[in-house]
């Protein structure tokens, strides 16, 4: 069995380049053992879909390039504690652990909100490791979201 080895890094490289592309800096990255086996930031606004979240698109990713709809084997790393779709998508890929950084009171869905995983129709429930990089996905979110505030006409 191989040594823990902390995937956020690459979570947050994701985050800061959806946040260049002025995509909600949110990362996700799969990782199979140590291996990344993908890897993906927010894309909602450019590609116009509004499943186009980090997770959603590692997910699917990771999928294609295992060729199966299952996960079971796989870490899922995301620097925002995810949404209820991400984490119903989370579940039906059958991940078996999740990393989160932020929390998010607002819209999560993992320990705030609707809590998915712990719902009694949820056929799923990955490990879930909350706060790994927590600062720094945080400090992501509240700069971005700070220059958006500056940039507002009204």
């Amino acid at each position: 069995m191989s040594a823990f080895r902390s995937h956020m890094h690459a979570a947050l490289a994701e985050a800061r380049a959806a946040a260049k592309r002025g995509e909600v800096p949110v990362g996700a990255v799969v990782t199979r053992g140590n291996a990344v086996i993908a890897r993906a930031g927010n894309r909602m606004r450019e590609l116009r879909d509004p499943t186009a979240h980090a997770e959603m698109l590692a997910i699917r990713a990771a999928c294609a390039t295992l060729g199966s709809e299952r996960l079971t084997d796989c870490d899922l790393w995301v620097t925002l504690e995810p949404c209820p779709a991400c984490a119903g998508a989370i579940a039906a890929a059958r991940i078996g652990r999740l990393y989160y950084g932020a929390a998010d009171p607002k819209s999560g869905g993992v320990a705030q909100g609707p809590r998915v995983f712990d719902h009694p129709q949820a056929h799923w429930k990955p490990e879930v490791y909350s706060g790994i990089a927590e600062d720094e996905a945080a400090q992501l979110l509240k700069v971005f979201f700070a220059a958006r505030r500056d940039q507002d006409p009204r």
